[in-house]
């Protein structure tokens, strides 16, 4: 803030916009009062007349963990805020008890130690804060490292701010901020992260940012980027198809591009795609020649249709088999994009991972390789002889045995 008066202003606005009720203690008063119950995360207690208030059992703890407080015990703490749901006023905070007064938080200050404090309010320009029984300040563009719209999502959290200014005396205004620590564990990570950045590494990530051409993920204080072709396999038409911000993600480093300059950050691109099973390694097994396959029309060109029969796997249909015997002068004269066609597989070729097709059903395939012929080869028996061919199955109806059927004879 560029004032001490202007703060003060601030924090009158909210007390305007939040009034109390007759007689019940405002945010920041200290107030005395007798524990009635304890429970495992909060004790409560009984601040007179009608008025309750609950406090979390960790400040009635010592170092070691024991309780260091009973019921009926007398305790006393600042108020820091008041839950809306149940009408209980909240004392202290999980680490108010570390800082007592303001000499501490001085003293934290001057160290650039962080102190806890909860968030009571949101006012202009940025949220008030509880620490130590004070009020505090942290602007809007402290309180996160990304841009936060709506405030009020951090109020009744705990967090932990770094003390930036303290203006006046016995009761000082205090500038906190949580930019800075999360900046610095930010740097942290990174350093971490970089120790172990190399190409092939796999690291988890967190989705942070989706455009049109692909998305950044955050690998530990670093980010990275996966192109949209390389997160899965198949058609994609935008990143928000298969992910989403704050999405947890394992990816794989492809490229590490050092900045132009030798002063920016790094390039990396990244892939989940690399991660996945390439299904065409099962393609000649799926789609063997002569079958009947369906899929969607995924992309027109002038020479045919592409059907995209499984993710990541296309066939073509050349426009030579489009017309029936008809001429196509263009596949878009006969298919159109998102289409559900069915087809007749003509050959497979897994070098060049492409899958010949025709909607002809009743094209006769001879003279059409087998697609068992770009499988692996299978072991030679002993000696070099020639393993013996399975037995055909013994089965009428089917479309590709009476295929296979006549090829046999044919040879």
């Amino acid at each position: 803030m560029s004032s001490s008066e202007s703060f003060e202003d601030l924090l009158k606005q909210l007390d305007q916009s939040r009034p109390a009720k007759q007689g019940e203690p405002k945010v920041g008063e200290r107030v005395r009062g007798t524990i009635v119950s304890i429970g495992d995360d909060f004790a409560f207690i009984d601040l007179g007349g009608k008025t309750e208030g609950r406090m979390e059992v960790s400040v009635l703890r010592n170092p070691e963990g024991e309780l260091t407080a009973a019921v009926g015990d007398a305790v006393e703490a600042a108020v820091t805020g008041k839950d809306p749901d149940s009408g209980f006023l909240l004392l202290g905070s999980q680490h108010g008890h570390k800082y007592h007064g303001l000499e501490e938080v001085r003293q934290a200050y001057s160290q650039g130690l962080p102190v806890s404090g909860q968030v009571t309010g949101s006012i202009k320009g940025g949220v008030e804060v509880q620490i130590a029984g004070m009020r505090a300040f942290c602007p809007a563009s402290q309180i996160d490292i990304r841009f936060v719209e709506d405030l009020s999502e951090f109020i009744g959290q705990k967090l932990d701010f770094r003390v930036t200014k303290i203006e006046g005396g016995r009761q000082p205004n205090l500038v906190v901020s949580r930019r800075a620590i999360l900046e610095e564990e930010q740097r942290i990570r990174a350093e971490q992260t970089r120790a172990n950045l190399k190409e092939g590494a796999i690291l988890p990530g967190t989705v942070t940012t989706l455009k049109d051409y692909g998305a950044f993920v955050d690998i530990g204080g670093i980010e990275g980027m996966i192109h949209i072709s390389e997160l899965a396999f198949g058609h994609i038409k935008h990143p928000s198809e298969v992910l989403h911000p704050g999405q947890a993600v394992e990816v794989a480093v492809l490229r590490i591009e050092p900045a132009t300059d030798g002063k920016g950050r790094p390039k990396i691109a990244l892939s989940i795609r690399a991660l996945s099973r390439d299904p065409w390694a099962d393609a000649a097994e799926s789609f063997p020649v002569g079958t009947r396959v369906r899929g969607t029309v995924s992309r027109l060109q002038p020479f045919g249709a592409f059907i995209e029969l499984t993710a990541g796997v296309d066939g073509l249909v050349h426009i030579s088999e489009l017309g029936a015997g008809r001429r196509v002068n263009h596949p878009s004269e006969v298919l159109t994009i998102g289409d559900s066609v069915e087809a007749t597989v003509l050959g497979v070729d897994l070098e060049r991972k492409r899958i010949s097709l025709t909607l002809d059903a009743d094209k006769q395939t001879e003279g059409v390789p087998d697609a068992r012929q770009y499988a692996p080869p299978k072991a030679q028996a002993k000696g070099g002889a020639k393993p013996a061919e399975p037995a055909p199955e013994k089965t009428m109806g089917s479309f590709g045995a009476l295929l296979q059927e006549s090829l046999n004879k044919r040879r």
